[in-house]
């Protein structure tokens, strides 16, 4: 009888590992606003931030630059993408179309611990209200891609976390203060519809709910407060790890 040797299991690599983190640290700093449109990550100051090397840190902004998060330029330093009005509304109107197949894909088909899932992230957003802004900012982002992630479509997933990502550098450039619990409001009744097999609705409601966001965050103009690059990602730090 011949035994035959497994094969060894491939770990991923350290490098892999760090850059994993930074990409997830670095990326919910863009989301949560703390690195505001426009600000200039050099290489080297982000890479002693998170304590890695520019090898990394450059592999990172690939990353991040593919999902429309960061602009890089020829013989230029990466930054936080800013786009402009008109590349904002080009966004919300695909972002619209998105969520929508997503709504078709799950009307009626949630399964009770999906619901569950959604219900406990909109309790989440609640207590967040009022609290934490960059963690409300956050939570209502993760909603919607949350939602996507149920459809099972990997092709939609990423699609829908693209757009959510950046419409949440639209809203950090051109938003103006809004109340937070018209958001977890809305979340609330398109959980409702859903469960209910209420395509209709939960459709017209996402829609008013993303015409919403897209109106608050495409008026005025706000002034970017410059901070210090190191400042800004030292919370950031331990999430990389």
């Amino acid at each position: 009888m011949t035994l035959q040797k497994s094969l060894p299991t491939k770990r991923p690599s350290r490098a892999g590992n760090l850059a994993d983190g930074v990409y997830r640290a670095l990326r919910r700093a863009i989301i949560e606003q703390a690195l505001a449109p426009g600000t200039k990550l050099p290489e080297d100051s982000v890479g002693e931030s998170f304590g890695v090397s520019r090898t990394v840190v450059r592999s990172v902004l690939g990353r991040l630059t593919v999902e429309g998060l960061v602009s890089q330029q020829p013989n230029k330093r990466a930054t936080v993408a800013s786009p402009s009005i008109s590349e904002g509304r080009g966004v919300f109107q695909v972002r619209r179309g998105l969520e929508r197949t997503v709504i078709e894909t799950l009307a009626g088909r949630l399964t009770s611990a999906q619901t569950e899932t959604l219900r406990a992230h909109v309790a989440a957003e609640e207590r967040a209200q009022g609290r934490d802004g960059p963690e409300s900012i956050r939570l209502a982002g993760e909603f919607h891609t949350l939602l996507a992630e149920m459809t099972g479509n990997e092709l939609l997933i990423r699609y829908v976390a693209e757009v959510a990502s950046r419409c949440s550098l639209i809203l950090a450039l051109y938003g103006r203060p809004h109340s937070s619990e018209c958001a977890v409001n809305e979340h609330q009744m398109i959980i409702d519809a859903l469960v209910r097999g209420d395509e209709a609705t939960a459709v017209r409601i996402m829609d008013e709910h993303l015409m919403a966001v897209a109106t608050r965050g495409l008026l005025d103009l706000k002034p970017v407060r410059e901070r210090d690059l190191k400042d800004l990602l030292s919370d950031y730090r331990a999430a990389a790890k």
